[in-house]
């Protein structure tokens, strides 16, 4: 009896090769092979599922803003009403929410480590272009959101400045992580927030 394959899960996994991949050996080596060959399929297995190499990585960026977004809706959610929340507490919701975009464990340095091989490629092919303004418009909104219950004088340049922050910890973290450590990130991030609280 042939093995029936659920095409979603199949697909999960395909990305998740790909991920493995662009993590250890950067973008530029991802081919439907060499996916292939990371996930253990045929090339014909992962063609069953993506047409070509442009729908692949659509596929794979796709699902790294969908994981972030997932996981940050679950926060906020668990979070519930802040009202209710100490200023302490409000402080330390604020920032464990802003640290899901940090390379903060392997699960987060993978997803930031990809979504930055795709923001570069992003640069030069215009069929990524879109999901990397998506992934950049929503940090950008996510961060506005997080800011909106501080009564700040020029919430538009916080919101810029806390992004600009929030990149650069990301960019620092997965290329020199020997000079920022997951806790130099977060430190640096909740020192930011505690200093906008205090304004």
């Amino acid at each position: 009896m042939p093995k029936i394959v659920d095409p979603e899960s199949r697909r999960a996994e395909v990305a998740d090769a790909l991920f493995r991949l662009a993590v250890r050996e950067g973008l530029h080596r991802v081919s439907l092979r060499t996916v292939a060959a990371e996930a253990g399929l045929n090339v014909g297995s992962v063609r069953h599922y993506f047409d070509g190499q442009a729908e692949l990585m659509r596929f794979a960026m796709r699902t790294v803003i969908d994981r972030v977004s997932a996981r940050l809706t679950e926060k906020v959610e668990a979070l519930g009403d802040v009202g209710g929340l100490s200023p302490a507490e409000r402080r330390a919701a604020r920032t464990e929410l802003l640290a899901e975009l940090l390379p903060l464990d392997d699960v987060r340095r993978a997803e930031v480590t990809v979504f930055l091989e795709f923001a570069v490629a992003s640069r030069t092919d215009e069929r990524l272009a879109d999901l990397a303004r998506e992934a950049a418009s929503g940090t950008r909104a996510l961060v506005g959101r997080v800011l909106a219950a501080l009564d700040l004088d020029d919430p538009d340049t916080e919101v810029r400045r806390l992004t600009a922050l929030i990149d650069g910890l990301s960019l620092n973290g997965v290329l020199h992580p020997d000079l920022w450590s997951p806790a130099e990130a977060l430190s640096a991030l909740r020192t930011h927030l505690d200093a906008l609280d205090q304004s």
